[in-house]
């Protein structure tokens, strides 16, 4: 009897992670309510909570509370290698200084954006097909789209970009850092989105330099690419009032 509630949140895990597998769920997707999941899979809400407590400490989906259309879990990921999530367990017991969490999302980032677009001028020069590589990133550009995204799941998907260019790179040690960062960083961003005092107007213009980022490493300009997300991640640092090098 005492294996029963591990039994049952293992079910809600599996269900939930094979339909990010699959494609029934998306990123930017509501999961369906915890009442609804525990009826459907035949488990307790306890089962339901656990599950999805481990679904967000490995960052494919955002919890939040409340009521309303912002309440409830978001999905922002698909299931990723598992040195990605031992990374973010890590961070996820504990928390790292902003300032170094920002110096290290500048090094590891203008460096995914000028690699990136170097590698689309290269392929734009020997006449091969790019694009599939930066299909995640595109894919979370739309999610951040949808207008009734509370500022919690908007930057959790913001987070989720961030990671997906650096898996684009196709280095693995980047990609399973930027992975273990997601915690750190989405804890930070949200804490500023608290001190902007128009967050409509904010999440506009997030949208308008990612689209920029994407469109700059694509056309393989690679300094632009480097410049923009640089001066991506500090303006927001600055205009919420926290602290960047």
């Amino acid at each position: 009897m005492a294996d029963a509630p591990a039994r049952a949140w293992r079910v809600v895990l599996e269900k939930i992670e094979s339909d990010l597998l699959e494609g029934v769920l998306r990123p930017g997707d509501h999961l369906p309510p915890e009442r609804e999941l525990a009826a459907a899979l035949g488990v307790g809400r306890s089962s339901v909570r656990e599950a999805l407590r481990v679904l967000d400490v490995l960052g494919l989906i955002r919890t939040a509370t409340g009521s309303g259309p912002a309440s409830g879990a978001i999905v922002i990921a698909t299931p990723h290698g598992g040195m990605a999530a031992l990374l973010r367990l890590q961070v996820a017991a504990r928390g790292f200084a902003i300032e170094d969490v920002v110096r290290t999302r500048l090094i590891l980032e203008t460096a995914v954006a000028g690699s990136l677009a170097r590698e689309a001028e290269d392929a734009r020069l020997a006449g091969s097909e790019t694009g599939e590589e930066l299909a995640e990133a595109r894919g979370m550009l739309a999610a951040m789209e949808m207008s009734e995204l509370s500022p919690a799941e908007f930057l959790a998907l913001d987070a989720r970009f961030h990671t997906a260019l650096a898996e684009a790179s196709g280095n693995s040690v980047v990609a399973a850092m930027m992975a273990g960062l997601r915690t750190s960083i989405e804890s930070y961003v949200i804490a500023g989105a608290e001190r902007v005092g128009n967050w409509a107007a904010t999440a506009d213009r997030l949208r308008a330099q990612h689209r920029e980022i994407i469109d700059a490493i694509a056309a393989g300009d690679s300094a632009r690419a480097t410049r923009l997300v640089h001066d991506h991640i500090t303006g927001y640092y600055a205009q919420s009032g926290l602290t960047a090098d």
